[in-house]
Order: C-alpha cells, then structure tokens, then sequence
C-alpha cells in the first residue's frame, strides 16, 4: 500500500538582513537598504548579503559587487551586517519551525525545508500548516516568509521562489511535471551557469526540455546530465535531514605580535582551512556557512561569513572562501592580532544534496583521502597544503 504523499517545505525569509534592519528602524522602511561590504563612493571590494525590495528595482542583487550596487543605486541605505542579531533572529525562526514539525533541515540563516508528512494532519491539512506557519513566523519576529509546498525538497524550493514576498505556493505530485515544465533551466537546483551556456547551446532551454531531452542532447554532461534530466523530470528523493548535535567547526590562531604581514596571513588562514577540514572530516560533517573571524590591534573583532550553495568540508574551497573574505575586508592598516576559521550549517557528510556528483568534488575526494593516509601513518605534519603553515 502506497504512504501518504509527501509534503515538504521550503520556507525562505524575504530580503532577511535588509528586512531585519528595517523592522528595527522604522526610518529605513520605504528606501533601498543593501546591507553588505562598505562601498567606499564606489570604489569598496566585497559584494551585497542582502538588499530589500526596494533596492530591488534598481537592479541590485545578493552577491553582486558591492561597487555595481553603488552605480545602480548610489541614494541607497548602506549598512554593514550585524551577523549577531541576525542570527538571533534565525533561531526564533527556528523554533517557530519546531512548533510544526521536528523534521526541519535549516539550510542557511534565513531558509529551511520541513517535512510535514506526518503532522500536518494536526493543522487543518498542508496548505493550512503553510498559512498558520507564516503567520507565526510574522507573529513572533515581525517578518514575513516566501513558502513552498510540494512532494519533493527542489519542487518546494522553486516554488518557494516564485511568489516573493510573502508568497505561498503549493505543487500536487499529479502536478509535478506540468509545474515544471514551463520553467526556466536555471531554476534547477544545482545547475550552473556553464552547464545552462551548454544546454541552451543545443536548445534546451526549459525544465520541460530538459526532461524530453534525448541522450545524445545530454552528451559530455555525464552523471551530471542524468542527474539533471531526473530533476527535470521532478525525481528527487532527497529526504529532509535534521540538524546534527555539533552546530560548528572552528579554529583560531593568536599571534605573538600582531603583524600586517600580508604572506604571514594567508599561510595561517591556508593552514586554519585546512585544519577545519580535517576536523569535519573526521567527525563526518560538512557545512555550508564559512566564517572568517578577524581581531585587530586594541581587541577590535569583526566576522565575515559566506554561505555556500552546497555543503562542502574539502580544505581548498573552505581555503577559497576564507581568503576572498579576508580580501574583502579592510582593516583600515591596522594589524592582526588573532584569525578564525569556523564552518557551520552543518550535516552529515553522507547526505547528498545533488543527485550528481561533480567531477571536480571527486578528484578533491580523492586527494583528501591520499592525504589524510599519509597523515594516519606519519603523523599530520608529514604533509600540508602548498600556500599554508607546517604546524598551526
């Protein structure tokens, strides 16, 4: 006899940081708030977290450098992120979530999928757990949610998208395909810009393409392409996947003299990368949130973080992420006292959130394993990564 069809969640704060800073401050609401790196006139390094809506109409975007969100909109509210409050934020969002159901995976800061399957029977039905789970959310933090209902976590997660703000949206299985189909091939999760170039080379252009796509059309994709054609084809098993106990990995390092040394610098944070890797790893864990955490001369302690679109714990892309944050960052000359590396947003290493493997992912695999041997047999200073410290 066949279960009870699931229902899963995508629930995703609007316009999270910009929309917390206007709920604090009554004088921000109606303007354009980017909430990111200092733009320094147009000139500052570093790129937007989050904009409000209304910075939204002048073409400005999470992610885009913060000196092209200055030309599109310079009369906007600049603001450097508060990661603290937000934060707080998140977990009261959290228990909201809680109240629902105790399946919740919490992806990022400001989204989460959660499985309903099995409570919302208690709520009035799916759509009614949605419109109650909304209401608490803006009930308890002042902020409304963009809500996608669905069988699967990626169907949940478009849907999620296509109603902001405060938008709900709900896909039956019977209308799995047809939800899909219309939609363009850069809503799939997990495809990138290059592999959409491709796939619009050779004319597919929709998820309903994509699904009708002989394999010839797919080819020099690999798995990659059958992974892809099964998504546009609304087949994603990806289970929701609660939280582990262990919430972050870091590491710190103090220096004996604060030092401005640039080559200094980026071996420790090499070396710091590396070291979390290494502990994930060991504890079987990835995550998604890294952090680079900075203290000056005087006890000055700034952090910078960037979330990831999947979960990783290979030293190099923690290594590539911590090292643009530090660049991004002025320290205004003053000089380093300590660094920190911490990853966060975590899960089980074993659970796969793309039906594909990436090519590149593989050969990281392989060479973390190749080091991490050599380590169990002589010992972790036996080897270490080119650009970090032998011992931190």
């Amino acid at each position: 006899m066949q279960g009870p069809e699931r229902r899963i969640v995508h629930v995703d704060m609007d316009a999270f940081f910009a929309a917390v800073e206007q709920r604090d401050n009554p004088a921000l609401r109606g303007r354009p708030v980017i909430v990111g790196a200092d733009p320094g006139g147009g000139r500052g390094r570093g790129v937007v977290s989050t904009c409000s809506y209304e910075a939204r109409r002048f073409g400005v975007r999470s992610a885009m450098p913060i000196s092209e969100a200055w030309r599109r909109c310079p009369k906007g509210v600049y603001l450097r992120p508060d990661f603290r409050k937000y934060s707080a934020v998140s977990e009261q969002v959290q228990r909201v979530f809680g109240e629902f159901t105790p399946d919740t995976e919490q992806v990022s800061i400001d989204e989460a999928f959660l499985d309903i399957t099995r409570s919302a029977h208690l709520f009035g039905g799916p759509l009614e757990t949605c419109r109650r789970l909304k209401a608490r959310v803006r009930e308890e933090t002042g902020l409304t949610c963009s809500v996608g209902l669905a069988p699967t976590k990626m169907a949940a997660k478009i849907a999620s998208d296509l109603k902001k703000p405060d938008g709900l949206v709900e896909v039956r299985e019977a209308d799995l395909r047809s939800f899909l189909a219309p939609l363009d091939i850069s809503r799939l999760w997990g495809l990138g810009p290059k592999t959409a170039e491709v796939l619009r080379g050779r004319g597919i252009n929709t998820i309903g393409e994509l699904a009708a796509a002989e394999a010839d059309e797919l080819r020099g994709l690999g798995i990659h392409g059958a992974g892809l054609k099964r998504l546009a084809l609304g087949e994603d098993p990806r289970e929701v996947a609660p939280a582990c106990d262990t919430k972050s990995v870091s590491n710190e390092i103090t220096f004996e003299e604060d030092t401005s040394d640039a080559r200094e610098i980026k071996e420790s944070l090499v070396a710091l990368a590396d070291k979390v890797s290494s502990r994930l790893r060991e504890e079987g864990l990835k995550g998604r949130t890294v952090t680079l955490k900075i203290r000056l001369q005087g006890f000055e302690t700034h952090t910078r973080a960037r979330t990831l679109t999947l979960s990783t714990n290979y030293a190099d892309v923690i290594s590539r992420e911590t090292l643009a944050l530090y660049a991004a960052f002025d320290r205004r000359r003053k000089k380093v006292r300590l660094l920190g590396v911490k990853v966060s947003g975590l899960m089980p290493a074993e659970e796969r959130e793309s039906l594909f493997e990436d090519e590149g992912d593989a050969r990281r695999e392989k060479a973390h394993r190749a080091i991490e041997a050599i380590r169990e047999r002589f010992g972790r200073s036996a080897i270490y990564r080119a650009g970090g410290k032998k011992d931190i």
